[in-house]
């Protein structure tokens, strides 16, 4: 049996840079973003989001306005970048530009400065897809989160080295479609 997920990332946010656990809300372009990308889309059992607020108000808007079940996942919130949270990557070239560069080239090999290492991120992540299979196999869920989970996925999906997470594209209030079989094995959907 298959699992079926949308992925929607968050919005713009107040906030830029490197956010991770700053529980940061969206802009008004980031709520009409996020409006437009589900517009069109639906079919839907229920919708799981990450607890941060760029995510779960959302969520909780669609929820409501489709009558669906909400469940809150903590285990989908982003990746924790310890130091470097609320800073942008210019900021970060003028006080740590050796960390970030081997960050880019291996998000795996190197953590932020007092940041969740990449492996404690994707074990928590599968966690929770391993869970969301058990209960929900056969079922079509939306998942609201962030763009390192859906980095992750989609890297994973896509057969990708681990070395090349980072180079996968996940804008704002974009949207990837990906079935989990019972082997627990991921594939992109279109």
């Amino acid at each position: 049996m298959t699992l079926h997920l949308e992925l929607l990332r968050h919005g713009e946010t107040e906030i830029g840079g490197f956010r991770g656990s700053l529980d940061d809300a969206l802009t008004a372009q980031g709520w009409a973003q996020m409006r437009a990308a589900v517009a069109e889309r639906g079919g839907w059992q229920r919708i799981v989001s990450s607890p941060l607020q760029r995510c779960a108000r959302f969520a909780e808007e669609l929820a409501q306005a489709r009558q669906l079940p909400l469940r809150y996942m903590a285990e989908l919130q982003e990746l924790h970048f310890g130091d470097w949270e609320g800073c942008s990557a210019a900021q970060l070239m003028e006080t740590d530009e050796r960390g970030l560069g081997l960050f880019w080239n291996d998000p795996y090999g190197f953590t932020p400065p007092r940041g969740e290492p990449m492996q404690a991120f994707a074990e928590r992540v599968h966690c929770a897809l391993r869970q969301l299979y058990a209960e929900h196999a056969g079922e079509r869920l939306l998942l609201v989160v962030h763009g390192g989970v859906i980095r992750l996925l989609l890297a994973q999906a896509r057969g990708l080295p681990r070395e090349h997470l980072l180079q996968v594209e996940a804008g704002h209030a974009g949207m990837f479609a990906l079935r989990l079989d019972a082997d627990l094995r991921l594939s992109e959907t279109f």
